[in-house]
């Protein structure tokens, strides 16, 4: 190919003429092909026809001798296509009656290898192949028209093996069971919801004891559901009057003491009924008070009662968390399990030569142990 000699951009052009006249060479070569196949087909149909004319014209005048009139020649050629086209025809239903019998032949070699396998109670495969079958006779009943005039069979009737109704069949799917068995377990969960509502809904009166070094008794009624922070919200309303330090606190600097643990505001009294949650020194699901449970003279018997819980500032707690009982508190965990009820030794009570006034420790046994006024 000769090369162009010149600038860049006529290089650049040139390549592309080159380009379009070889896309349209390609399209025009793909046109002729398409072209002749077209032709090709016609001539095929033509030949098709041509072919059954001719035969018809050898017919024509082999059985033709001599001076016949117009009206003779077309009645003869009328007869004369008309019995090339029942040929035609007849050799068209041969073919579709030896199809047939070949399909019948085939379903019956099947039959016999059905009856010589040994079936199941129930084989679903076979029905399968049934439903197949039946699909097939409907298609040649379909697509037979004249041809059953001809030809007909009566078609034996098979007889089915049923379901064995004593198979255990609870492993399969079954759409209905399922959709059951959600419903049933909604209406479990609903119900379920709604009782703890009304669980939550309960009220219970909570004692606690305002602690500041001694113990300043308090009951507040609070309902199940509420949250520590909200009971805390609470107390405060009440011991905001008797306490000058409270007028000023929030209660993010209050914190609540249960059975030697700190609890967080955000659980609620609620979590700990339904857990049956234990503390170091008590359960932490009771919050009336009874005798404290540390004086009992039968150690060795644990009891439900509770301690009443401490309310105490923040800053109380960690100005004294080196001296008993603060020393005792630690914060609640929920993982952490307290199998046995455990208080250490409490010191013995004040007198005046021993405590002087001011003194941190408490001023009673009952106080340092319980946590009670």
């Amino acid at each position: 190919m000769a090369q162009y000699k010149g600038a860049a951009s006529e290089a650049g052009r040139a390549m592309q003429l080159m380009k379009r006249r070889e896309k349209e060479r390609e399209q025009l070569e793909q046109l002729k092909q398409k072209i002749a196949e077209e032709n090709m087909v016609k001539s095929n149909i033509d030949k098709k026809f041509s072919a059954h004319y001719d035969a018809v014209e050898a017919e024509l005048k082999s059985s033709t001798v001599g001076l016949v009139t117009l009206n003779d020649m077309k009645a003869k050629q009328e007869a004369l296509v008309k019995e090339r086209e029942k040929q035609l025809a007849k050799k068209e239903q041969s073919k579709e009656l030896q199809l047939k019998l070949e399909k019948q032949k085939e379903k019956k070699r099947k039959e016999e290898q059905k009856r010589k396998i040994a079936s199941l109670s129930f084989n679903p495969e076979e029905e399968e192949d049934e439903d197949g079958e039946n699909e097939e006779e409907e298609e040649e009943e379909a697509s037979g028209g004249d041809t059953d005039v001809i030809f007909t069979e009566i078609p034996v009737k098979k007889k089915k093996l049923g379901k064995n109704p004593d198979v255990d069949t609870s492993f399969l799917p079954d759409r209905d069971r399922e959709e059951e068995e959600n419903r049933l377990r909604e209406e479990l969960r609903q119900e379920w919801e709604r009782k703890q509502e009304k669980i939550k809904s309960e009220e219970i009166e909570i004692t606690f004891s305002y602690w500041d070094g001694s113990g300043h008794r308090r009951t507040v009624k609070m309902k199940k559901g509420n949250t520590i922070q909200q009971f805390l919200q609470k107390a405060l309303e009440i011991l905001r009057k008797d306490f000058s330090e409270l007028r000023s606190a929030g209660v993010e600097q209050l914190m609540y003491i249960k059975e030697d643990l700190i609890i967080p505001h955000h659980h609620s009294f609620y979590d700990f009924i339904v857990t049956k949650a234990r503390g170091k020194s008590g359960p932490l699901f009771n919050f009336d008070v009874h005798e404290d449970v540390r004086l009992l003279s039968d150690a060795t018997v644990e009891k439900d009662e509770s301690h009443a819980g401490k309310v105490v500032l923040r800053s109380w707690y960690e100005k004294n968390k080196h001296i008993f009982p603060a020393s005792r508190w630690e914060p609640y965990d929920p993982e952490k399990k307290w199998d046995k009820y455990t208080v250490s030794a409490a010191p013995p009570p004040c007198t005046p030569s021993l405590c002087p006034q001011g003194s941190p420790f408490p001023s009673s046994r009952e106080e340092a142990q319980g946590g009670e006024a």
